[in-house]
This record gives C-alpha cells, sequence and structure tokens, in this order.
C-alpha cells in the first residue's frame, strides 16, 4: 500500500477558539474513560471489555452515518488503512490500558499516558517530517510533562518500575496513540465519522472472534456496574471522541492533537476537586499553569510577522 505524503494545512480555515474547545472535549471523554475502565474490567476480562468497546461504539457510529444518509467507502486500499487505523488506535492501546489497569495505580499510569505528544513530537522530528516543528513546541511538549508530574505528585514517580511489564504495556500503547496521531493524517478531507466509524468497526471484527475465542462471553456474570462503564465508555469516550479526534488531527495537526493527553490530567483533578471534595495542593495549581502553557505552545500557531 502506497500513502501520499499529506499536508497538514486543511483546505479550510478553522476557527481556532471551536478547535480549542474540542480538544478540551476530548481531553475531557478520553480522561473520564481511565475511571470508567477500571469498573469495566472489575467484572468483565479486559479483552471483551475491550470488544465491546468497539462493538458498541463502532455499531452507534454506522446508525449515525445511515441516520445522515451516507454510506461507508466501497474502496478496498481505504479499509486497510481503516485496519492499520484501528490497530494504533483500538486494538492494541486499549487491550494493553485495559489489562495494565489491574495493577498499575491511576498516578503511574496518567504520567506514563502523558508522553503520547513526546512520542508525536519524536516521530515526527526524526521520521516523517510531516508539519512543521519549532523550538517552541518542543517547550510545550516539557512543560506539558512536567505540569503532569506536578499536578500527580513528584512522589507519583516512586511507583514507576514497579511493575514493569504493566507500565511497559501502557508505553507501548501511548506509543501507538502517538503513531495513529500520525497516521490518521491519511484521512484529511473526509468526514471525521467514517475514518471513525471504519476503523472502530475494523478494530471490532479483530477483537470479537479473539474474545467469543477465548474468554468466552456467555459464560460471564458481569455486575451492573461494569456494564454502565462499558456503554460510558463506548458511546462517550469513544464514539463521539474518535470523531472529534479524527476532525483535530486533520485541523490542529498531529503533535497539537496529542496535546490533549497533558489536558487530561487537570481535568480528572478538577473534577475531583468539584465532586469529591479532594484539596488541592500548590504544586497542582503550577502543574495546571504548565499543562496550560504547555498545551497553547503545541496548539496555537505562531503569528505570521510581518
Amino acid at each position: 500500500m502506497t500513502i501520499l505524503p499529506v499536508s497538514d494545512t486543511p483546505a479550510w480555515q478553522p476557527n481556532l477558539r471551536v478547535e480549542l474547545a474540542l480538544l478540551l472535549a476530548l481531553a475531557t471523554l478520553w480522561g473520564a474513560s481511565y475511571s470508567f475502565i477500571r469498573i469495566g474490567v472489575e467484572t468483565i476480562p479486559p479483552l471483551t471489555f475491550i470488544a465491546g468497546r468497539t462493538l458498541i461504539a463502532g455499531a452507534i457510529l454506522l446508525v449515525v452515518i445511515r441516520w445522515r444518509r451516507l454510506s461507508l467507502p466501497r474502496d478496498p486500499a481505504l479499509w486497510r488503512r481503516f485496519l492499520v487505523q484501528a490497530c494504533l488506535n483500538s486494538v492494541l492501546p486499549f487491550t494493553l490500558i485495559a489489562w495494565a489497569e489491574q495493577t498499575v495505580d491511576a498516578g503511574t499510569a496518567v504520567i506514563l499516558n502523558a508522553t503520547t505528544p513526546i512520542f508525536a513530537f519524536l516521530i515526527t522530528l526524526l521520521f516523517t517530517r510531516h508539519e512543521p516543528l519549532s523550538i517552541r513546541k518542543a517547550v510545550g511538549v516539557l512543560s506539558g510533562l512536567g505540569g503532569t508530574v506536578l499536578i500527580i505528585g513528584v512522589g507519583a514517580v516512586d511507583g514507576i518500575g514497579r511493575d514493569l511489564l504493566a507500565q511497559g504495556a501502557i508505553v507501548l500503547a501511548t506509543l501507538c496513540y502517538a503513531g495513529a496521531a500520525i497516521f490518521g493524517r491519511v484521512f484529511k478531507g473526509q468526514d471525521p465519522i467514517m475514518p471513525a466509524a471504519g476503523a472502530l468497526l475494523c478494530g471490532a471484527a479483530v477483537l470479537l472472534p479473539v474474545s467469543l475465542a477465548v474468554d468466552r462471553p456467555w459464560t460471564l456474570a458481569p455486575s451492573w456496574d461494569s456494564l454502565l462503564a462499558l456503554v460510558a465508555l463506548s458511546v462517550f469516550s469513544t464514539a463521539l471522541a474518535f470523531v472529534l479526534y479524527f476532525r483535530l488531527v486533520q485541523t490542529l495537526g498531529s503533535v497539537p492533537t496529542t496535546a490533549q493527553a497533558y489536558l487530561r490530567v487537570p481535568i480528572g483533578v478538577g473534577i475531583g476537586a468539584l465532586l469529591l471534595g479532594e484539596a488541592l495542593e500548590p504544586t497542582m495549581l503550577v502543574g495546571c499553569a504548565a499543562v496550560v502553557i504547555g498545551v497553547a505552545a503545541m496548539s496555537i500557531p505562531a503569528r505570521r510577522r510581518g
């Protein structure tokens, strides 16, 4: 399969405020996914849980496509790209994270997942060079990572290395996400719902037979909490999130879109403070400021001189 180079400059000029608002929404949806996964895998095996996630989300988008009177593409080459995207953005990372979250604590998982922009930046710098990189973006990557560590707490870093296999799985998932953001450029110009639905349906086609053979889902007795977590994860943190994701890859670019990995952290802390009454430490506030600065440096285009 030959993939022609794709420019990251959109054919139309997007409204930056709208795109940043969508980036924040995506970070919120994916930030909530960790809680849904933790609840879900308590009584549903990770493989079956993720197979259900991709199947339900893909089916929802398929219904929306029919409702909008659109048709799925029939080009075999395009479906092969959907399959590659599915492996990078759902099959591998979803399964790895669900498995790892059985043993890895939340603080360590968030820190490891927040390295996605770093991998995206390095892949772009060393290999693809598909979008312009600058010192400002590099500073943004490092600022966001530093802010993430401050928000979680420097002590959380101590947990890194205690469960190397599970943590390695999260790092591998993070690398997959970075690759997915870069590969997703090949769908530029398409309605974002098409690659979202195509990738999820391909992911379900891969995962479902394995789930049936390994876990025999009909023998399971999941709790209502796990089932509700699966539905919420599928509808909000997958179906809706994937549509936003493919739009942002087209409008903001690969590296800026991965900046939402940093935004998930202050969002999670803020939710805990508002709903659970958790205290905000001074380092958290400094970390939030560093994350905002980092995301702005990565996402907001520099002003042209002259």
